[in-house]
């Protein structure tokens, strides 16, 4: 299948499967877009979502957010990881936006220079804040690029690179999100079989297809057998 073929049939699936796919985070604007975003960093969107209400009833805008102090912050997403880290970042990044204007610009380079923000959380906000072209790259789509083909990269850089160019423009901000959730539901990074993927079937090379199975033949072998489940308390008798 030539790639023009295969990205126009994923593109179908995808748009079949999520036609109007929206962001997992709560936000209201783009200030607590990038705040969700960088809290989101090694934690689940369900956790950040829990969390978030609270933080945002305190401090919604850079200035709140700043009055606070990291350690207020940090108190408030203390069931956040990396929560120590993530609260001096917020706190700092709250302090260069108000020099800046006070305002989250669409600029990539203001975005990019704030505490603890990098590319991919710029990428998210320019996206899904402001509807600007940008194609960010996590590990569900890092993955599936190069399950799908459409990438052989190793380092975010190129993967994005390669998904810019096989997807249409003007597809990138939803197209990000679809694969995403596709790959949250339909496409996990183990114990799958590609050939039975809605999309992997037949957008996976053979040469990936081999790969994967080895690696799946591989646990298989190095997993314990179930052979005693007896747990130690029973076997005392207690």
């Amino acid at each position: 299948m030539r790639r023009a073929e295969k990205v126009e049939r994923i593109s179908e699936i995808l748009e079949d499967l999520y036609p109007e796919p929206v962001p997992a985070l709560d936000h209201t604007d783009a200030y607590t877009l990038l705040v969700a975003v960088a809290l989101s960093a090694q934690t689940t969107d369900k956790k950040v979502n829990e969390v978030t209400p609270v933080l945002f009833a305190e401090a919604s805008t850079p200035e709140q957010m700043h009055a606070l102090g990291a350690e207020r912050i940090r108190e408030l997403i203390r069931e956040i990881g990396l929560a120590p880290t993530k609260a001096r970042n917020l706190w700092t990044a709250a302090g260069q936006i108000m020099d800046a204007g006070g305002e989250v610009v669409p600029d990539w380079e203001f975005l990019e220079s704030l505490a603890g923000v990098g590319h991919k959380t710029a990428s998210v906000v320019m996206a899904q804040g402001f509807d600007i072209p940008a194609f960010p790259v996590d590990t569900h789509i890092f993955r599936l690029a190069r399950r799908w083909g459409l990438s052989t990269g190793t380092t975010v850089e190129k993967v994005e690179a390669d998904l810019k160019r096989a997807f249409r423009k003007d597809t990138w901000n939803r197209r990000h999100l679809q694969i995403i959730y596709f790959g949250r539901e339909y496409c996990p990074a183990q114990r799958h079989d590609l050939a039975i993927c809605p999309i992997c079937s037949f957008a996976a090379t053979k040469k990936q297809m081999q790969s994967e199975a080895k690696a799946r033949a591989g646990r298989r072998k190095t997993t314990p057998a179930p052979v005693d489940v007896v747990p130690a308390a029973a076997k005392r008798g207690r």
